[in-house]
Parts: structure tokens; sequence; C-alpha cells
């Protein structure tokens, strides 16, 4: 019999704390379910309350959220949500609630669900739905949610409930954008929150646009002092007279701009000091400190104009949309989807069809499973299929969009990984690092390709996650 060594009973305690942890996240989330019903058992007290002081409706419900408010040392505003979600999953969702209760999912999952349900259960109040379409929309929701985090489970809901009232989608849609809106609130320390209520579509490309230009940014400062050229190389300057064409041009190895403020003459002697050189420091702001700057910048200094067009004209960042050819031409309205974020309203995705060339079909097989995209060139085509089937790196419950990963090949090329679709994934720069050859084997990650485009991750401790490939979901 093999005897234990350090690193297998190390590997022992860091299984054991890991085990321990996710048994724990269970035994929280049944009794977050167990909460929540407790708050259903409120909201009976409250109706009969109600019921027996109709006229006072308002004050009965505003005192029984600050009183629970005040116990639990909760906002008001999410006491308000709490609430909401507890008689969501009385009303709507039994399966979510047992689910929830078992500690498959969490509060954050159940939060997500209880917020999509909402179109739907709008949908069937209306008579626009089949109240049978509920019981589809909660199935759909737990194949999702039961295995992957609250962020994923939200895109996926919000397409399921838009797949299933497409119609409410659009109206709601419309709707919602006449509540856009900006506002200023003051904080500590001269500082102040500007919100702004936006189309998402555009608050996506805005952040997408902001994020790009603050990688530039980042990319073009260096840690050294910038000097900026002497007074003389001004073409306003007065200090000397402009070279004759037969001596030395200014790109010559005897003018110096930036010598400690010395100028040399072209035998090397100096002629001329320049001591009120100006040193600007470095360039040391954060990422977000940079992206901050650069969303003021652009707000005081532009110019909006009928010559500068609208939203639609301006839109320089990167989304990535999925529509059905028959909603482009005008023949129904489905509603488009907003990779990584949810629906998009079809008139939008009209106007921006108008206005950018860079489309790609997909052919997507019965189960919305992307299988083919156009091509242009063998390489190309491969990334344009990848970033189709990917969407976003691949690492479990990771959400950094595919154009801002990188292509990996899984099977690592230098030990003779093919350059093949089924070799290949978007991770972002953060999980891609996991796997790199440099780190050290106690820490490193692998990851393998399976057939059906699923990528495992298999962690330093031995354990496997499984990121299926993401599903479109179809408007039908």
């Amino acid at each position: 019999m093999a005897l234990s060594t350090d690193l297998d009973l190390d590997l022992e305690e860091r299984r054991r704390v890991l085990d321990a942890w996710v048994d724990t996240r269970r035994r929280i989330a049944a009794l977050e379910a167990e909460a929540a019903d407790l708050l259903t058992e409120q909201i009976a007290i409250h109706d009969a309350d109600v019921s027996a002081s109709p006229s006072h409706r308002e004050a009965i419900h505003r005192s029984m959220i600050a009183e629970f408010s005040a116990a639990g040392h909760v906002s008001k505003g999410s006491m308000e949500f709490a609430f909401a979600d507890a008689h969501t999953l009385h009303t709507h969702l039994p399966a979510v609630r047992a689910a929830f209760a078992d500690g498959m999912i969490s509060v954050g999952h159940v939060r997500e669900i209880a917020r999509a349900c909402a179109l739907v259960a709008e949908a069937i109040r209306n008579r626009k739905a089949d109240p049978a379409v509920m019981e589809l929309f909660e199935t759909a929701a737990l194949v999702v949610a039961e295995r992957d985090t609250a962020a994923r489970t939200r895109a996926h809901v919000r397409q399921v409930a838009a797949a299933l009232v497409g119609e409410t989608l659009v109206e709601r849609h419309r709707r919602a954008a006449e509540e856009r809106c900006v506002t200023v609130r003051a904080l500590d320390d001269g500082l102040a929150l500007l919100t702004a209520v936006l189309p998402e579509w555009i608050a996506a490309a805005i952040s997408d646009r902001l994020n790009r230009m603050t990688r530039e940014v980042v990319r073009a400062r260096d840690t050294r002092e910038i000097l900026p050229p002497p007074r003389w190389f001004d073409d306003a300057a007065e200090y000397i007279d402009v070279p004759p064409l037969d001596e030395p041009p200014l790109a010559a190895p005897s003018v110096d701009f930036v010598d400690g403020g010395v100028i040399r003459g072209a035998d090397g002697d100096t002629f001329a000091t320049d001591p009120e050189v100006t040193h600007f420091p470095a360039d040391t702001r954060t990422w977000k400190q940079t992206e901050a700057d650069l969303f003021s910048d652009l707000l005081l200094t532009a110019d909006p104009s009928t010559a500068h067009g609208d939203a639609l004209d301006g839109v320089q960042a990167r989304i990535q949309v999925t529509v059905a050819a028959t909603t482009l031409a005008g023949v129904d309205d489905r509603p488009a989807e907003l990779d990584g974020l949810g629906p998009l309203s079809p008139d939008i995705v009209r106007e921006l069809a108008g206005r950018n060339t860079g489309w790609t079909r997909l052919f997507l097989d019965p189960t919305g499973m992307v299988v083919e995209t156009d091509t242009y060139t063998p390489t190309e085509g491969m990334r344009r299929f990848l970033r189709a089937r990917d969407r976003h790196c691949r690492f479990p419950g990771c959400r950094m969009p595919a154009h801002r990963s990188e292509i990996d090949h899984n099977h690592d090329h230098a030990k003779g990984g093919k350059t093949r679709l089924d070799n290949l994934g978007h991770f972002c720069r953060g999980h891609h690092a996991l796997k790199h050859p440099d780190i050290p084997d106690p820490y490193r990650w692998t990851a393998q390709q399976e057939k059906d485009g699923s990528i495992t991750w298999q962690s330093p401790l031995g354990r496997d996650y499984a990121d299926p490939p993401p599903r479109r979901v179809m408007f039908v």
C-alpha cells in the first residue's frame, strides 16, 4: 500500500475546505428559501389587514416594509424586492421555489428568474399567452440556473421570456425608452454620482467604446517623464532664426531637443541652454480613473449637431446582435438578441443594420446551436465561427465578451495541438493565464474541449468544471 505524501495530505485539506464551503453555500441558500417563505406568510397577514382596512392600504404596506427593514438592517429598496421575489416564487414559480429550498440555486438566481418572470406573467394576465407558458419558462430557467452563475442565468431567462412572449417585449421596450433620463446626486468629498437611464444597446456601446479608448491610453503611456520640444522648435518662436537649407536638418544627430535643456551645435559644442524646459509627471491614473476622465472629456468637448449624426451614426463601439433574416426584412417583429445582455427591439436592429456592413449569417440547428457561418478566408472564417459559438469567455461563469477575449489552443500548440475548431476556444486574459505553462504545476489549470463543444476545466485539486457552449434562444 502506497504511503501518503505531504502533497497528498495538502490536497486533501484543500478539497475538504472547498467541499465545506460548497456545502455551507447550499445551506445558506436553503435558509434564504425559508426566509422567503416567512415573507410569504407576512404577505398573507398584510392582505388580511388590507381587507379589514382597505382605505389604509398604502400605510399598511409602508409600515410592513419599514418594520422588516429596521429589524433586518436592510435598506427599504432591498426589502421591497425581497417581498416581491417571495410573492413571485409562491404565486408563479413552484419548481424554482423547490430548487431554492434544496439549495440548488442561490438567492441571486431567484432574483434574476423572478425579474424575467414578470414579462411572462404580464402576457398571461393580458391573455396574450397561455398559462402553460409559465411552466415552460420555469423549466428552461432551471436548466441553466442549476449549473451556472446568476449573471449567465439573467441573460438566459431574459431571452427565454422574450422568446415566449415576443410581442409584449417589443411593446415594453418602446414604452421603457420613454423613461430615459440623466440625474446627478451629490456624494461626499466633492464627488457626485451621474446616472443615465438609456436603452441597453446604447449603454453597452458607450461602455465598450470607453473600454477601448482606455486600453489605448494605457498602452500608449510610459512611466518615464515626457519632455516637450524646446521653445525654439515652435513655429512662432523668436529665439533663433530658421536655419538655412545647407545646415543640418532637425532630425540630425547633432540636434538634440531634450538633453537636459541643452542645444548643441554641429561641432558638438554647447551654444545655447534652455533652463525652463517643463517636466510633465508620468501618467499614474488607474484604469477606472482614466475611463472616468475620458467619459468627462467626451461629454464636455463634444458638440452634438445634425452634422455629427444621431446616436446610431456615432456608434463606433462593438456590439454583437443576432437577428432573424425575416425580421431584418420587416416580414415579422421577432425580438433580436443583444449577445451577452438580452433581447433587443427589432426596430433598433433594422436601424443598426442599415448603418453597418459587418453582418455574419449564422446557421442554427433545431436546438439553437450555431453549426456554420459564412466564410471568406479559412482563418477569419474560423474566428467568426468561434466568436458566434462562444460569445464570451469559456471559463464557467465568466461573461467577458468574445471580442475582449483571446483564442486559446486547448491542447497546447507547442505540444502538438491542432488549429481546429474543436481545439479552440475564447478565454479572457485572466482565465487564459490559469493554464499558462509558466504557472507552477500545483496552481496550473488545464482545459479540454469535448465533442459537443463543452470545455472541461480541471483545477489543481483535480476537480472538473464543465462549461457547455451557450445556446441561442430561437424566436419562433
